[in-house]
């Protein structure tokens, strides 16, 4: 059994199901850490872990059949099987459960959802190093990897610590906002202020004879730190809206990195854990990929693995334990989250198995399939940039692989379109070559070149308007 399997079948088993405390206790145990480590992670006495503990060991002794307890428990459980009668009843409790909370895949996956699947060890990391004083955590994925979701449980765990928190979206600041670094930056520390519940004071330590930055720092340092008894997670989210102003982008990732090397020496900037969010469809310019990009911790969200997908059809009632539809899904979106989540939503919507998987995968990459609003995201972004679109349209038609220009390589793998080992370029996922090629064959047959030009009037002379205006 995985562990996984273990806490489902305790929560199937019980008529109380599984309570958020036995579930990490459960899991915390699997990986290996100690009762006082999760006495202190979870902000429980000791004792009361070890009660819960013994309760949980006694269930799963009785299911084994063999006495279970902490020093024997994952050996003991990773070398038993479900029977038949468990499987059956794991079965029917992600059935029901599933009718009462099926969630359409759309931004964060909530903290208590069952469709929420941990990538180890990337929380585990992630973790450990927001506990750092002075850290910098830097994660980035293509959008809907996962990359919100994640965040969300890094902001509960640093809550539950005793941690402050304040998120601060750049997509949501005015144009003006960016005129210019002094303004920005009294944006941004009036934004922290507010969220702390502070009154804003910029006017108290802003000098205008002194750089911006510098006043930005003097009011972090003596003002907002200092009010603070706790260490504070700050997550500056959608970052790749501000590279658009590189100046600005370029001060401000400077900033961060002076506040990451201040923390090694001055004390109270190690109440400072900053967190980092950006999306690699737009690419960071070189001039910034030295600041604070190759600082503290880098993380790549990954796509799904084979088990991983298995493991979110088991909990929306699908019985895929033979692999085949799995991989049959795989074969066709790899294991982009986002993309194998909407397929699951499809096949058990409304309350039961609405269509099969094949007829789902048939009608995948044709404007009539589930995945044509996504798409059509890419069509907007290849039709602004000729040059990807050409460049793309040569790997989705090789045989083989191909060796692109460094730079439109980079891009293209940063939108999440082609995987890119070394110098070679190859198609993201079946779903792309198959989509795109429809309608960039037919664009090229008529124009005589590899012309994204064509392809645009294309799809635009299809539905009637111009999707780029």
């Amino acid at each position: 059994m995985t562990i996984d399997e273990v806490v489902l079948l305790l929560k199937a088993s019980q008529a109380t199901g599984l309570t958020t405390f036995q579930e990490i206790i459960l899991r915390s145990s699997w990986s290996g850490k100690t009762y006082t480590n999760i006495a202190c992670e979870a902000d429980y006495g000791e004792e009361r872990v070890r009660q819960v503990a013994a309760h949980l060991w006694q269930l799963l002794s009785d299911f084994c059949k063999e006495p279970i307890n902490k020093s024997n428990f994952r050996q003991t459980l990773e070398n038993h099987r479900l029977s038949k009668a468990h499987q059956q009843l794991v079965k029917e409790f992600n059935r029901a459960a599933t009718a009462i909370s099926l969630e359409f895949p759309s931004g964060a996956v909530s903290l208590n959802s069952r469709f929420y699947i941990p990538r180890l060890p990337i929380e585990e990391l992630a973790y450990a190093e927001m506990a750092e004083p002075g850290s910098v955590i830097c994660i980035k994925a293509p959008k809907k990897m996962g990359k919100s979701s994640l965040i969300l449980r890094l902001l509960a765990r640093a809550s539950n610590q005793g941690f402050r928190t304040v998120t601060l979206d750049f997509q949501q600041a005015d144009k003006a906002v960016f005129a210019s670094l002094d303004k920005f930056l009294r944006w941004f520390c009036a934004n922290v202020s507010r969220e702390l519940q502070l009154e804003p004071k910029l006017n108290d330590y802003w000098d205008e004879d002194m750089d911006s930055k510098v006043s930005c720092s003097i009011y972090f340092q003596e003002y907002l730190l200092s009010a603070l008894s706790s260490p504070l997670v700050l997550v500056l989210n959608e970052v790749d809206w501000v590279f658009e102003y590189q100046e600005i982008a370029g001060k401000l990732l400077s900033l961060v990195r002076t506040w990451h090397e201040q923390a090694k020496g001055v004390e109270i900037w190690q109440k400072l854990r900053l967190i980092l969010v950006y999306s690699t469809e737009i690419l960071v310019p070189r001039k910034l990929t030295q600041s604070p990009f190759n600082i503290g911790l880098t993380i790549n969200l990954p796509p799904f693995t084979k088990e991983q997908v298995e493991n979110l059809a088991q909990r929306h009632g699908l019985d895929w334990t033979d692999g085949k539809d799995a991989e049959s899904l795989m074969a066709m979106v790899g294991g982009h989250p986002y993309l194998v989540r909407l397929a699951l939503y499809h096949l058990v919507g409304k309350g039961g198995l609405e269509r099969d998987l094949g007829q789902l995968l048939q009608q995948a990459p044709t404007e009539a399939g589930i995945y044509h609003e996504y798409l059509r995201q890419f069509v907007l972004a290849l039709g602004e940039k000729p040059e990807l679109g050409n460049a793309f349209y040569e790997v989705i038609n090789a045989t083989n692989y191909v060796k692109l220009e460094p730079a439109l390589a980079d891009k293209l793998q940063s939108m999440g379109l082609i995987n890119l080992e070394g110098d070679r370029s190859t198609p993201a996922c079946e779903l792309y070559r198959l989509y795109f090629r429809q309608y960039l064959k037919t664009s090229v047959q008529n124009s005589g070149c590899n012309s994204t030009a064509t392809f645009d009037r294309k799809l635009r002379s299809e539905k009637g308007f111009d999707l780029f205006e």
